[in-house]
């Protein structure tokens, strides 16, 4: 058995594999698949490698997805489309009780050099999928984090919680002006797409959901830290002209917004990731951030 996982995530694994038979493989597995590897586990989950016939990946929820804002149902339909339109790998199995899903593993190509073009026609195709019902609402998000910190006793505070108050101000401006709302991967990070057979793909769909696509592309160029020049080429590539002034201010506003989300997803980890240093260079980093933001 895989001893880096812990008990309860090794018995899910287990219940998962049981059920292979059950997964939507044509045609279907005759012998349960054996573990291969513990892949790199997850700040929130944990994704092993398993064979039968051909390769797997296994991710097993290591969190409450609803702590987290999360719907399993949503990935899934979303998965399943995002396949059809060659963005993610084929989902094979989902037990929302176990919390796993089972994806093919894409094996990936030798090259994994980011190329700024590729991920600007990602992101134009996955917004061109179906809409679904479950939406993106940023204040919902930065409330459930704070109160989760607010619990523990951990609330903002001297910078953080100014920034805060900032944040807020601007979630609120931005609702005030909706722009139109596509369905967004909303975590297209580097460690979240790979190349595969020359294909740029789309992986680990759990934060997906109805939303503005500039905080799709403000994830990115600020996830990546994309230099000036790529964060341009990201952004004319996707649009195929020059941002209006109004949409570089608004993709600056969600800038803001995801490196404070990002600040507070570390902080309600129940386990700690990140040095108070490193909490510091992140806070330091966003208030520059919000200090070169338009009001």
């Amino acid at each position: 058995m895989a001893p880096a996982l812990p008990q309860n995530i090794q018995q899910k694994l287990e219940q998962t594999l049981a059920q292979s038979r059950q997964w939507l493989c044509k045609p279907p597995l005759q012998s349960t698949p054996r573990i291969v590897s513990v892949m790199s586990p997850g700040l929130s989950n944990y994704s092993v490698l398993v064979e039968s016939q051909r390769r797997f990946v296994v991710r097993i929820d290591g969190v409450r997805p609803s702590s987290h804002g999360l719907n399993r149902q949503t990935e899934w339909r979303t998965l399943e489309t995002a396949n059809r339109a060659g963005l993610a790998p084929c989902p094979r199995y989902f037990n929302p009780e176990l919390g796993s899903l089972v994806c093919d593993f894409l094996a990936p190509d030798n090259s994994q050099e980011p190329d700024t073009g590729d991920i600007a026609q990602l992101l134009r195709k996955i917004h061109r999928l179906p809409a679904r019902h479950h939406r993106l609402n940023m204040a919902a998000r930065i409330l459930r984090y704070e109160q989760q910190l607010e619990q523990r006793g951990q609330s903002p505070k001297g910078d953080l919680k100014r920034c805060s108050s900032i944040i807020s101000d601007l979630v609120h401006d931005i609702s005030r002006h909706p722009s139109d709302s596509v369905l967004c991967h909303n975590d297209l990070l580097l460690a979240n797409r790979i190349y595969s057979g020359g294909t740029l793909w789309a992986l680990d769909w759990e934060y997906c959901a109805m939303g503005s696509p500039w905080y799709d592309l403000a994830v990115v160029i600020q996830g990546d830290a994309l230099s000036s020049a790529d964060a341009t080429t990201l952004i004319h590539t996707y649009l195929g002209r020059t941002p209006h002034e109004s949409e570089q201010i608004l993709l600056q506003k969600y800038g803001c917004i995801y490196r404070y989300l990002e600040l507070l997803w570390y902080l309600a980890l129940d386990r700690p990731v990140l040095a108070a240093d490193n909490i510091e260079a992140k806070t330091a980093s966003l208030i520059s951030l919000l200090q070169q933001s338009p009001a």
